[in-house]
């Protein structure tokens, strides 16, 4: 039987990439669900370098002004098993940008039908065996994600991991594919210093900053994306795409520009109140905080986003000797930083100390007690310095005895006490991370974003035409890294064969 495979691909084209080198290695049928915008959408509708049988654009299938069928929404709902107010209330488009169009409830839901319906006659119509995306980031996403995983498609998902430099394929997004009991895992014998050196050479804070971060946040390139913008565009994603809804060239001008400032501003602020220095005589629980808006909260932690409510919460359960550590995250430079007033709400709690963004990491893992986590992968690292972790969802690293999920905030005050006991041993981590190295693909993803923007993006602009020569020249350039991706899909797909 020739297998079904659809693929989703998203503005960023890796997707589309894979699926060229895919198509020569497995003898399969391939679909493929499109976001793209009006710009880039005329080379992948006139496209032959991949073979697909058809191809869809999400886009084409959503219209403004329908009054949503609720009724069609809740046997959906009961069908797929999906929470999808829970989906949908958490969507940055409909949370975060509302200066540009205030979605209403009738908005939001009649999309929401809209999308649920296009994505239900595809599954339905093409009966796929495999779906390949990346982590999903955006409400649809997680909506064609959510579908597939439970009418039994077998979902292959391209994830950032806790190892920089490679990326997580596997079908849950916090969860590892490949199993096993840590203790029947061999290890290499690393000790706690050891661990540290490893995660250091592969830092993946780190090469997301260098790769991703810093460039698109240069200012040149900011300039560059303006004109484009404002000069060179007469795009009608406006009309056509809801995630373009109300972006007038005047308002996305205006919002760049009050951001440029406001951005400035905060971080002054920042350098004048956030922590530089740390008095370590009183122990400390270290939270490292959240970027907003990101997806490891939004859909990894929905119920979570508030995370100065979070924090209040642990500062609550502290034992009375103890203070609670927070630490801006660096990358939150892309989101403007946060509001004074939310830097201020925070500082003012009596027991928190507010570290700068540029203070070391390594040193507030070294010298505290223990780690708070929501959903990132501070409770992994903070194995690697012998120091135990709590967490607000359950993880990849959840495997590790020294990480403890809390279940109330009622607990929380007796588990810090008792996490804070935890002994961690360097071995258990070792093996973790042997079965992490088991899990994972050598295909740097964060590298691969960065060479697609330098070839086709205009700053961070994504609306732009591309060519079917220039299309060519990419995958040739990279074709070494992408025949290595597509045969970790193809071992992927032999794994869940073997496993049925």
């Amino acid at each position: 039987m020739v297998e079904k495979i659809l693929f989703f691909l998203t503005n960023d084209y890796t997707h589309y990439c894979l699926a060229h080198t895919f198509q020569k290695k497995h003898d399969s049928k391939i679909y493929a669900i499109s976001e793209v915008t009006s710009r880039p959408k005329k080379f992948f509708q006139n496209q032959k370098l991949v073979n697909f049988e058809s191809i869809w654009f999400l886009h084409d299938h959503i219209q403004k002004n329908l009054k949503p069928d609720l009724i069609y929404l809740k046997k959906f709902e009961e069908k797929y098993k999906i929470n999808l107010w829970k989906l949908v209330q958490n969507e940055r488009i409909f949370l975060y940008y509302r200066n540009f169009y205030k979605f209403s409830r009738d908005d939001i839901l009649s999309i929401l039908e809209q999308e649920c319906r296009f994505f239900e006659e595809i599954l339905e119509k093409i009966k796929p065996n495999f779906f390949f995306t990346r982590l999903p980031s955006l409400h649809h996403q997680e909506l064609i994600y959510q579908m597939c995983k439970n009418t039994g498609v077998k979902i292959i998902a391209m994830n950032y991991t806790m190892i920089g430099g490679k990326c997580m394929l596997s079908q849950e997004q916090q969860k590892l594919d490949h199993i096993l009991k840590l203790e029947d895992l061999q290890h290499n014998n690393r000790n706690f210093e050891d661990l540290q050196k490893y995660i250091h050479s592969l830092d993946l804070v780190k090469q997301i900053d260098e790769k991703l971060v810093k460039p698109g946040n240069q200012i040149m390139d900011k300039l560059r994306s303006s004109k484009s913008y404002l000069v060179d565009f007469d795009t009608k994603n406006t009309n056509t795409h809801y995630t373009y809804y109300g972006r007038t060239k005047f308002k996305v001008f205006s919002y760049y520009l009050k951001d440029w400032i406001k951005t400035k501003i905060r971080k002054t602020f920042i350098d004048k109140n956030l922590k530089m220095k740390l008095n370590t005589s009183n122990p400390f629980v270290y939270f490292p905080i959240h970027i907003e808006m990101e997806r490891s909260l939004l859909l990894g932690a929905p119920y979570f986003i508030n995370q100065i409510e979070v924090i209040r919460s642990v500062a609550k359960s502290l034992p009375v000797n103890f203070n609670l550590v927070i630490k801006e995250h660096p990358g939150q430079v892309m989101r403007g930083w946060r509001s004074k007033s939310e830097y201020q709400e925070i500082m003012n709690i009596p027991n928190v100390i507010f570290m700068h963004p540029n203070f070391s990491r390594e040193k507030l893992y070294q010298d505290c007690s223990l780690v708070f986590s929501i959903a990132g992968t501070a409770g992994f690292e903070a194995a690697c310095y012998g120091k135990p972790a709590i967490t607000l969802v359950d993880l990849n690293y959840s495997l590790l005895p020294s990480v403890q999920k809390l279940n109330s905030f009622d607990e929380l005050p007796e588990l810090i006490k008792k996490m804070i006991n935890i002994k961690v041993e360097a071995k258990v981590v070792d093996q973790f991370l042997t079965l992490l190295e088991h899990n994972i693909s050598d295909f740097d993803w964060s590298a691969f974003s960065k060479k697609l923007s330098d070839k086709f993006f205009l700053g961070s602009i994504q609306d732009t035409e591309i060519s079917v020569e220039k299309m060519k020249e990419f995958l040739e350039e990279n074709n070494d890294m992408l025949e290595s991706f597509a045969d970790d899909h193809v071992k992927k797909i032999e794994w869940f064969n073997s496993n049925i």
